[in-house]
């Protein structure tokens, strides 16, 4: 018997979390991210949605197209929290779940088929039941595959679900645009277009006759992609806790660039997106890489890393070492293309053992206490104004 697997993606999981602390916000458009040229949208709320607005854009770009926006610097340890809540209220239908991302998962519910007539109604009763209980969102999609039941949740949002079975191939997946195949990126879904491949169904007739064109553009993933469009696919749930092995975040400039203002601006965004996640994942890292992709022919790719002493998840030292990369190996030598920040070696700081002498005991402790007591302060504010006096000396320095 094929397996049952759902894939649950919480709705616009950040703006829902704001909106259950503060209901005055359900309704409007919400930004969730920094104000400032460099910053980014993390997410965004349905209302800024149907504005233009979307996750990955320029903060700038965002405002423009909804100045009436509420911006929210984002609350991850919160995130972080609601996020553990969800997936323990998941664990109460089936033990076999899949930590995707901190609010997606897939999940097998092959048992459930022997206990219930009708599947309808026990995935509304989980969606519901989640609403109720918590106050979030999901859309489910559910198939015999894991990326058939991915595209599945993708169709109906929020709180759609959708059955996906190889037998409505027809009706459900094939006429959606090839921009919509999870897996297939930004860059070559205008390559497929150009050979003619428009929607799911001109992808998945190419590969009935093993197309040499798609081949040689999908290369090594060319088997996997085949497998998916005809329903197949890996049905494996790995219950194994999510732990990243690096976080990192790349950005495409919009044209060729070798100015530091704007390269500084770049890597400021990236940082600051680097330690959030770090921070939403309890990560610190002591290897910071900096990539960057020149505009020669072939645009190759450069990079440099850095190990720090202690490992951090903190904005300033990320982004203060990201900055010295650059400078020390690439400025002036090539207009750049693209810039990336990774951290990496990555532990989780609660259980990382810090080797500290007598004398510096004091030091770390009241460095901890008075972070903690700042990072606190800051969450209340809608602008975070508060840092130690030695970080404000470091920055004018």
């Amino acid at each position: 018997m094929a397996r049952i697997i759902a894939h649950i993606d919480l709705n616009a999981f950040f703006v829902t979390c704001e909106q259950i602390r503060d209901p005055s916000l359900i309704g409007k458009p919400i930004l969730i991210g920094h104000e400032g040229r460099s910053g980014i949208v993390s997410t965004c709320s349905y209302e800024a949605r149907a504005l233009g607005c979307h996750s990955g854009q320029p903060m700038f770009q965002a405002t423009k197209l909804a100045p009436n926006a509420i911006i929210i610097h984002g609350d991850y340890q919160y995130y972080q929290v609601m996020s553990n809540s969800f997936f323990s209220y998941i664990r109460r239908f089936t033990k076999y779940v899949e930590a995707a991302s901190i609010d997606e998962c897939y999940c097998d519910f092959t048992h459930i088929v022997k206990q219930t007539k009708d599947l309808v109604t026990f995935f509304h009763d989980l969606q519901f039941g989640l609403l109720k209980e918590m106050g979030l969102k999901c859309s489910i999609g559910v198939s015999t595959s894991k990326w058939m039941a991915k595209m599945g949740s993708d169709l109906k949002k929020p709180m759609g679900l959708t059955f996906v079975k190889r037998s409505n191939l027809d009706s459900t997946l094939y006429p959606l645009p090839i921009e919509s195949f999870w897996g297939i990126g930004k860059k070559t879904a205008p390559e497929l277009r150009k050979m003619g491949i428009n929607t799911i169904g001109d992808l998945a007739k190419a590969t009935e006759r093993d197309d040499a064109a798609l081949i040689r553009m999908l290369g090594k993933f060319y088997p996997t992609v085949k497998e998916w469009v005809h329903g197949y696919g890996s049905d494996h749930i790995d219950m194994t806790p999510f732990d990243p092995k690096s976080i990192g975040n790349s950005e495409t400039l919009m044209h060729d660039c070798d100015s530091f203002i704007e390269i500084e601006s770049t890597l400021k965004s990236l940082a600051k997106e680097v330690s959030d996640r770090a921070k939403s994942q309890h990560k610190a890292g002591s290897t910071i890489t900096l990539t960057v992709k020149d505009t020669v022919e072939g645009f190759h790719l450069h990079t440099k890393a850095v190990t720090l002493e202690y490992p951090t998840s903190d904005f300033e030292v990320i982004f203060s070492s990201a900055k010295e990369l650059y400078r020390t190996s690439y400025e002036g030598k090539f207009p750049i293309r693209l810039v990336g920040i990774t951290l990496s070696k990555l532990v989780n700081p609660a259980r990382q053992i810090v080797q500290m002498n007598l004398w510096n005991y004091e030091e770390y402790e009241e460095s901890d206490k008075t972070k903690l007591l700042i990072a606190r302060l800051n969450r209340k504010m809608r602008t975070p104004m508060l840092k130690r006096a030695r970080d404000a000396k470091k920055k004018e320095e």
